[in-house]
């Protein structure tokens, strides 16, 4: 297989929740091609060890603290980006948080947690990145929905399915909104990743899910960022508005 390879040098990523699992891999992808890239994620235990596994790697990075479901703590790492960088030319909106329980007893608490990190932190961040993207007139978004907003899902998630339901509705929103200003948003809809989110879920429904998927197996390292990298580079200029399922053909089914 052939690699088709990016180039962002020059360019400032900057992509939520990117301390581990995918937005990790997605940081690393963008930080290869070139990119300058800034990590955010809720606490320092995962976001200093993942600031320096990227320097290691020999990525120019910068690691912020940052609550996306936090109006304040979202202008305030907008603001220290630009500061620090000057710019954000991409912007990818991976943070999320799920919570299992069947819909008839799940917490109110608990739902208003996982809707005010998806949708609401997803919408807080283009909102405060978008403004500056429309002033320079170019950027580009790529938000990380699920499968799972894509249909009604049997995990008892109902909360992280219906906030990823919307994330991708605001996606398309977005685009309609500011494409004629220069802004391209675009998602990715990933199924089934070995995570730390997805763990215990795999250990019950692995075997049924790899069963049931076409190509018979759960996505593997490396098989989302060149998916987020294509949306975000020159390549995709004319592509937004979508979402792209990266699942194994489950939603073709």
């Amino acid at each position: 297989m052939g690699t088709v390879t990016y180039n962002f040098a020059g360019e400032v990523a900057l992509i939520t929740g990117g301390s581990r699992g995918l937005g990790l891999e997605i940081a690393q992808a963008f930080g290869a091609a070139g990119a300058t890239v800034v990590i955010t994620a809720r606490r320092a235990q995962w976001l200093d060890a993942a600031e320096q596994q990227l320097k290691e790697q020999g990525v120019t990075v910068h690691a912020m603290i940052c609550d996306v479901s936090d109006a304040s703590s979202v202008e305030q790492l907008v603001q220290r980006t630009l500061e620090t960088c000057g710019k954000i030319d991409i912007l990818v909106n991976n943070a999320g948080l799920t919570w299992g329980a069947p819909a008839e007893t799940m917490p109110l608490e608990r739902w208003r947690q996982v809707i005010e990190a998806n949708i609401t932190g997803t919408f807080l961040m283009s909102q405060c990145v978008g403004r500056h993207m429309l002033e320079r007139g170019k950027g580009a978004i790529v938000n990380v929905a699920s499968i799972a907003g894509l249909s009604g899902g049997q995990h008892n998630t109902v909360g992280y399915n219906s906030s990823k339901a919307a994330v991708i509705n605001l996606t398309r929103s977005l685009a309609a909104e500011w494409g004629s200003r220069g802004i391209r948003v675009n998602a990715i809809a990933p199924g089934m990743f070995r995570t730390r989110m997805s763990e215990g879920l795999l250990e019950r429904v692995e075997g049924m899910y790899t069963a049931t998927t076409p190509l018979r197996r759960i996505g593997q390292p490396g098989e989302v960022a060149p998916v987020v990298l294509f949306l975000a580079s020159d390549s995709a200029s004319y592509v937004s508005g979508q979402v792209v399922p990266i699942d194994g053909g489950r939603t073709a089914q």
